[in-house]
Order: C-alpha cells, then structure tokens, then sequence
C-alpha cells in the first residue's frame, strides 16, 4: 500500500467498534483488567491472550475492540493519566496549581511502574481524551497566568519532560530495589560506598557523593523524603523558567 494511502494506525483514530451476536464486553472492561494485570505482574506479562483469559472472553473477543496489545496499551495509559485531577486555581495562585500537577504526575507513574517501559512506545498517546483533557486544563491555567498560546504549549512540554523523565528514573531504580529482596535504605547504603568509589577520579562528582554520604548513612534515612525534596527543588527551576513575571526582564 502506498504511504499517501495507509492509516494511522491507533485505538483514537477510529470510532469503537461492538459486536452484537454476543453479551459486549467493553472497553472500561478491558482497560480496567489489563490495568490490574499492568499493576501486578508488570508490562512483561500482558497479552491478548492472558487478558482475555482473565476477561473469561477469549482472546478473539477482544479483537471487536482492539487491533492489538499496542492499542490495550494506548487505552490503558490514557486512562492513568485521567487519575490526574485538573488544576484548580484561583487569580495569582497559577504556580501551586502547577506544583500539584507535577507532583500527581510524579506519583502517578510511581504508582504504575510500568509505564517506565510503556511511554517511550506509546506515539499516539497524546491523542486520548484523558490527555487531551488534562493539556487542555493546564493550557487554561497557564493562559490566564498571562502566557500567550506558544509559551503556554511549550511550557507544558518541559513541564512533562521534566517529571515524566525523573519519575520514570525513579520507577526503574525502585523496581531494580525490589528485584534485590532489600529495603531501600538498606540498598542505598550498600551502593553508596561503590559509587562514591566509582566518582573518585571526578573531583566535583566524588564531592557530591561524598556530601550525602552521611545521610545515607544514617540510621533514619528516609529515601522519600530526599527524593522528593530533591523534586522539589528542580521542579521550582522550571516553574521559574515559565512564570511570567519573572520572564518580562528578559
């Protein structure tokens, strides 16, 4: 088939489709079982046929709604980032309202580890209405903040690279801790002396490890609580980059 003739292929671009000569087995069905299945075994264990064995409907049922895993995958995506609440925001208070954002993003992907592996595969996420909603609300919010429509799309896509990047780090490495059997400050404190080994010849690298040695260390370490405040930290680099008072004496 010749390229100007071929379909984009996704679950968005084409309207459901539901069989009648048996009982429907629904999209929200399938979405919701192909998500516990995400959730409890990890991206590794989902295909048409084990959902439709845990759907008790077969894997050629669930053909009527999907093309493939690929669109399961799409439709299951699409409906974590609907856990996302839109902004809420009065006059003036645009930047809590981002924070929030973030910070449900961030803890979103933690809750759904797979998504580590899923979102670089996923092209046409953007194309679902739970992210169309959510861009939508937040184009709202940072519009009344006074940036104008191209401000306001870019400074999604850094806001959303930003978490979506670190917090995907962080599901890896919180995946790679549970495969080890130990508690997180237990592996942070057995990996900590190697790297800060491994950064010796990098004076100002070696520095950095060698500064938060102590409080790995510690005996009350709270992983959280650092990564988190180191979020916070970061995040507040890029909410200054947007916000739009501090962006006029530039």
């Amino acid at each position: 088939m010749a390229a100007e003739k071929q379909e984009i292929q996704s679950v968005w671009t084409r309207p459901e489709r539901r069989r009648r000569d048996q009982p429907a087995l629904s999209r929200e069905q399938i979405v919701a079982e192909a998500l516990a299945l995400l959730d409890s075994e990890g991206i590794e264990a989902l295909s048409m046929r084990k959902l439709g064995a845990r759907l008790g409907a077969g894997a050629t049922s669930l053909y009527t709604h999907v093309a493939n895993k690929d669109e399961i995958m799409e439709l299951v995506t699409d409906a974590v980032f609907s856990e996302i609440p839109p902004p809420a925001a009065t006059p003036g208070e645009w930047r809590p309202a981002m924070r929030a954002i973030a910070h449900d993003l961030r803890a979103m992907i933690l809750r759904h580890p797979w998504l580590s592996s899923a979102l670089g595969d996923i092209g046409l996420l953007y194309l679902g209405p739970g992210v169309m909603q959510l861009n939508e609300s937040i184009l709202e919010l940072l519009e009344e903040a006074g940036l104008d429509e191209d401000d306001a799309g870019t400074a999604i896509t850094v806001l959303f690279a930003f978490v979506i990047g670190l917090a995907i780090t962080e599901a890896a490495s919180q995946q790679t801790i549970r495969r080890s059997g130990m508690s997180e400050p237990d592996w942070y404190q057995k990996f900590w002396p190697a790297a800060e080994l491994a950064a010796r010849p990098y004076p100002r690298m070696h520095k950095r490890y060698a500064d938060i040695g102590p409080v790995i260390s510690g005996r009350d370490l709270d992983v959280e609580k650092i990564r988190r405040e180191s979020f916070d930290t970061q995040l507040n680099c890029i909410l200054d980059g947007i916000d739009p008072e501090l962006r006029k004496g530039r």
